[in-house]
């Protein structure tokens, strides 16, 4: 099974950033947290990523970094037979990181995302030397992280050293930067690993085009052309079975002469949900709490509680959610949630 994981992995497919279910007491909801791991394989996910951003980094200090993985691991497998790409969210200095992807591994994960957002200051062969002391404990998937919440800016060189890591497999791109995106596929040609790392978007601000658009680059004076193949994405974490039908009808463009403009103008409507969901007029600090309120009003949670009772909505974003739930209601998945929620909670 770990290797039917990493083929859909390589391959690509979507996989949504999974949040974390809590009570009105801030503890962990098992009923709803597992009710999430149903949704999202019903609505045709390839996968889940578990202990990410969206999961919120403070599970960790929460105690709660294994249960958490544990149980999306577990209500995948009781709810499906089908092969999935399992990741794990890593965070933390070299020894955590090697520690959460021993858990992982236990738990038959099949790859760890990285974060290093706890290396910044440190110098490039630092951060080059925990990138692949993780990597030798469990396959790596690279994260780009964006700025805004926590990231660091890492340069094309970065990512030239990162991509000659061997047991390297994908990387998620998400600096929400289109330069800083180019710098990424820029380190992949560089290390000649291109046939060998599947790329990921995680730029919730461009989905449509990153999934549909060739990106190409000179090497040696010959042209090589790089394409996302899957997206890893908070975004996805809501409206998840309209999301799956989005990234088919992009992955069946990429082989056409011409992308559909009807399709590419998509890019514009799903940014602007983006816009409200991830609370871009406040610079992100509404992103999980307002991904959580669009589970709430389907039903799939109870509140928008976060470990951090400092996050939450911000001013405003909640109009803005209702805006584009009725400008974009096409895009919604409602009816599919409404019709299956009784059976995901029970």
């Amino acid at each position: 099974m770990a290797a039917d994981g990493l083929s859909i992995l390589k391959s690509g497919t979507v996989i949504p950033a999974h949040p974390l279910a809590l009570t009105a007491a801030r503890k962990l909801d098992p009923r709803r947290q597992r009710a999430l791991t149903r949704y999202y394989l019903d609505a045709g996910a390839g996968g889940l990523a578990v202990g990410v951003h969206t999961t919120q980094f403070a599970i960790r200090e929460a105690g709660l970094y294994g249960e958490v993985l544990k149980l999306a691991a577990d209500a995948a497998a009781e709810w499906t037979d089908r092969p999935l790409a399992m990741v794990a969210g890593l965070a933390g200095k070299t020894a955590q990181a090697v520690a959460e992807a021993e858990t992982a591994l236990s738990l038959g994960y099949h790859a760890g995302l990285l974060s290093l957002a706890a290396m910044k200051g440190a110098s490039q062969d630092a951060v080059i030397e925990h990138c692949a002391a993780v990597a030798a404990r469990i396959p790596l998937v690279g994260f780009y992280l964006q700025p805004a919440v926590g990231g660091l800016h890492l340069d094309a060189a970065f990512w030239t050293r990162f991509a000659a890591i061997p047991n390297v497999v994908a990387i998620k791109v998400a600096p929400f930067n289109r330069y800083r995106t180019l710098d990424v596929m820029r380190g992949i040609v560089e290390a000649g690993a291109e046939d060998r790392i599947a790329l990921y978007t995680g730029n919730d601000d461009h989905i449509v085009l990153d999934l549909t658009l060739p990106f190409r680059f000179m090497r040696e004076g010959r042209p090589v052309t790089l394409r996302f193949t899957g997206g890893l994405l908070g975004h996805w974490s809501v409206w998840t079975k309209s999301a799956v039908e989005l990234y088919r009808r992009c992955r069946a463009a990429t082989g056409a002469d011409a992308v559909p403009a009807e399709l590419l103008a998509l890019d514009s409507r799903v940014t602007d949900c983006n816009s409200a969901f991830f609370d871009v007029a406040n610079d992100f600090h509404g992103c999980i709490a307002g991904c959580h309120e669009v589970l709430r009003r389907q039903g799939l949670l109870e509140g928008i509680w976060c470990l951090d009772p400092h996050e939450g909505l911000s001013p405003g974003q909640a109009a803005e959610i209702d805006r584009v739930s009725r400008q974009h209601a096409d895009l919604s998945d409602d009816a599919f949630v409404a019709a299956n929620l009784e059976r995901w909670l029970a």
